[in-house]
């Protein structure tokens, strides 16, 4: 069976779109490009096994199954993974 991570619809995409840089950026253009790779996680097939690996491993870097790493450790706190879903694509 192929790794999860050979079907994910980041594969191809530039990695720096998920891991943007903060410094000396404004908060408007740090909020797009999470934005634009959010919209690459909501048409993900395995946004899930993504999430799943990401908050099981602590990643405190990037957008891993449509999610900060805020996000996710918000998530990590409370929720269950399974119920989260990406943001509709805009």
């Amino acid at each position: 069976m192929e790794p999860w991570t050979d079907r994910a619809a980041c594969r191809d995409a530039d990695p720096d779109l998920f891991f943007p840089v903060t410094e000396d950026r404004t908060r408007r253009a740090i909020a797009a490009q999470v934005a634009r790779a959010k919209t690459v996680c909501a048409r993900c097939p395995v946004w899930s096994q993504c999430l799943s690996y990401a908050v099981e491993t602590r990643q405190d870097h990037g957008i891993w199954g449509g999610l900060t790493a805020s996000e996710r450790r918000r998530l990590a706190r409370g929720a269950e993974t399974r119920t989260h879903r990406p943001p509709d694509a805009a």
